[in-house]
C-alpha cells in the first residue's frame, strides 16, 4: 500500500500542494496521514491537524509522543460552517508561521453532513486552491470512500490537483476547481413559510429589530439572537452600500435551525469574499466574513439577477 503523502518526491512542483487523499478504513487513514505529519516534524515544519473529533483521537493515538508538536482541531465544531475554514482555520494557522513550509490536514466533508452543509463544503474545497495559490503550505484532505458518496469522491478529484490512493499518487485528470465553484452557484430552495421584510439603508434598525424578534420567536437563544442582529446588520448593510440601496430579508425556521436570507440586486464578483482576513481583502468582503464567523452555516447564490445569502443558526 502506497498512501505516503510525506515521503521526498511525491509531492507535485509549486509551492502549493492540495492532495486528496482517498482512504478505507483506520489502517489506510493512518497510513495516509502518520507518515504526513512525521515527515512535516522532522523537517520543522509547523504541522495542524483539523478532522472530525474521532479522527482527531485515532491519528493522536497513532503519533503518540510526537502529537505534542501538533496543532489540534476538531473540525465538526472550528469547521462547521465551511465558509469560516479557510479564514478561521487554515489561514488562520499558516498566517502564525511564515518563512517556511506548513502542513495542514483538513478534513472538511465526512458522513453526516448535511445537503444543505455540503454544496458550500464542495465550493471551499475549490475556493482552497485560490486562496493559497503561491502559498508554501501543504494541505492534505482525507476522503473516506466507504462513508461518502461516488459524486462527493467526484468532486474531491475535480477540487484537488493530486488523489493519493491505495494504488498510490498522481495527478488528477479531472481537476477543474473554478467548474466546481460555478456548479454549486445554484438558485437556493424556496422556504415553506417565510416572514418577510423590505428595507432601504434608513430601515436598518428596523431589519435588526425584526431579525431579532422573529429569530426569538423561532427558537433561537439570547447569545444566538445576538449573533443573528449582527450578521443580519452585516449583510443588510452590503445591500445597501453595495446591492443597489435595498433589498429583502426573510426568516424561517428550519430542521432545528433559524434561517435568515438578505438578498439584494448586486454580484458578487469576488469568489473568495468572506475567507480573507481583514487586512487581506481589498475587494470588500469584511461583512460577510464577520457572518461567517458568527453563523453554523452560510449559504450564497450570486450572478447577474441578483445576490441571495442565507445565514443557518442553531435553535
Amino acid at each position: 500500500m502506497s498512501l505516503r503523502p510525506g515521503e521526498p518526491g511525491v509531492a507535485p512542483a509549486g509551492p502549493f500542494v492540495h492532495p486528496a487523499l482517498f482512504y478505507l478504513g483506520d489502517e489506510e487513514y493512518l497510513a495516509g496521514t502518520v507518515p504526513f505529519v512525521r515527515a512535516g516534524l522532522d523537517e520543522g515544519e509547523p504541522v495542524a491537524v483539523a478532522v472530525p473529533a474521532a479522527r482527531l483521537a485515532l491519528l493522536r493515538a497513532a503519533l503518540g509522543d510526537a502529537a505534542g508538536g501538533v496543532a489540534w482541531l476538531d473540525m465538526s465544531e472550528a469547521g462547521r460552517n465551511p465558509g469560516r475554514i479557510i479564514p478561521g482555520v487554515l489561514r488562520d494557522f499558516a498566517d502564525r508561521h511564515v518563512g517556511g513550509r506548513v502542513r495542514i490536514i483538513g478534513e472538511p466533508i465526512w458522513p453526516g453532513r448535511s445537503a444543505a452543509e455540503y454544496p458550500a463544503c464542495a465550493q471551499h474545497e475549490a475556493l482552497i486552491n485560490l486562496a493559497f495559490a503561491g502559498r508554501e503550505v501543504t494541505i492534505l484532505c482525507p476522503y473516506d470512500l466507504a462513508g461518502l458518496d461516488a459524486g462527493v469522491i467526484a468532486d474531491a478529484r475535480a477540487t484537488h490537483p493530486v488523489v493519493i490512493d491505495r494504488d498510490g499518487e498522481r495527478v488528477s485528470a479531472d481537476y477543474a476547481p473554478h467548474r466546481v465553484i460555478q456548479d454549486y452557484n445554484l438558485p437556493l430552495p424556496e422556504p415553506a413559510d417565510p416572514v418577510t421584510m423590505g428595507f432601504d439603508l434608513h430601515a436598518l434598525p428596523l431589519v435588526r429589530e425584526f431579525a431579532c424578534r422573529w429569530g426569538a420567536r423561532f427558537g433561537l437563544g439570547p447569545s444566538a439572537v445576538g449573533d443573528l442582529e449582527l450578521a443580519v446588520n452585516e449583510l443588510a448593510a452590503n445591500s445597501c452600500l453595495h446591492g443597489g440601496g435595498a433589498g429583502t430579508v426573510r426568516l424561517w425556521a428550519d430542521a432545528g435551525q433559524v434561517v435568515c436570507e438578505v438578498r439584494d440586486a448586486g454580484t458578487i464578483t469576488d469568489p473568495l469574499a468572506g475567507r480573507r482576513p481583514v487586512d487581506m481583502s481589498p475587494h470588500g468582503g469584511r461583512g460577510i466574513l464577520m457572518v461567517n464567523h458568527l453563523a453554523d452555516l452560510v449559504r450564497v447564490h450570486t450572478g447577474p439577477g441578483g445576490t441571495v445569502i442565507r445565514v443557518y443558526m442553531r435553535a
